[in-house]
């Protein structure tokens, strides 16, 4: 069904922008799994390359396999992540064109994928995943969440625990759930306008 955009308003502007911050802290409260569900139906409509849809998430829930991720940390991020409600590991799959029949009805994209060096097509599931993880935070802050998107673990060893066998690799971590905000640094600046962007 056709619709008109309007502009949201501004408190939703400031929950998804503006005053949404990262949280390394975060209250005793739980995240259901079926919000967790609700994220992934959000963010799966935006858009990717021929709707490639790359992304993998796994949502680390639990004490035991939140023990699991501990060792692949840095130290700065240990104590935040273990306190999180849930971590999301967003990766990508190597393998997505072998959904693109399902996905790309429209066109052999499948073909086109395959026809691509190993490298190439690691690459466009990179971008394209990438992408994914970013509207998987707007999604958990459109439902009300905070986010603590995170670099800073050893990738192959959360490859190794989490994700051996699938053909998926980690890309960057989001700790998910309510934030503490007595825990928040002062908001680092931001480029203007006029630093990062150009007209032409």
């Amino acid at each position: 069904m056709a619709t008109t955009n309007t502009a949201l308003d501004a408190g939703a502007l400031e929950q998804l922008f503006t005053e949404a911050r990262t949280y390394p802290g975060w209250q005793d409260r739980p995240v259901t799994d079926e919000t967790l569900r609700r994220i992934y139906e959000l963010a799966r409509m935006a858009p990717t390359a021929v709707n490639s849809q790359p992304v993998r998430l796994v949502f680390v829930k639990s004490r035991e396999a939140k023990e699991r991720l501990k060792p692949a940390l840095s130290p700065g991020n240990v104590d935040k992540t273990m306190q999180a409600p849930v971590t999301v590991i967003v990766a990508y799959d190597t393998a997505f064109h072998e959904q693109m029949p399902k996905l790309f009805p429209a066109r052999d994209m499948k073909s086109v994928f395959a026809a691509m060096t190993p490298e190439a097509r690691e690459q466009s599931a990179f971008m394209n995943g990438s992408l994914q993880g970013a509207y998987v935070i707007l999604a958990a802050r459109a439902l009300g969440l905070d986010c603590g998107p995170m670099g800073g673990f050893d990738k192959a060893k959360v490859d190794e625990a989490f994700l051996q066998g699938t053909g998926w690799k980690s890309n960057f971590l989001i700790n998910l759930g309510y934030g503490d905000a007595a825990k928040l640094f002062p908001r680092n600046p931001r480029l203007s306008f006029e630093d990062a962007c150009r007209l032409v």
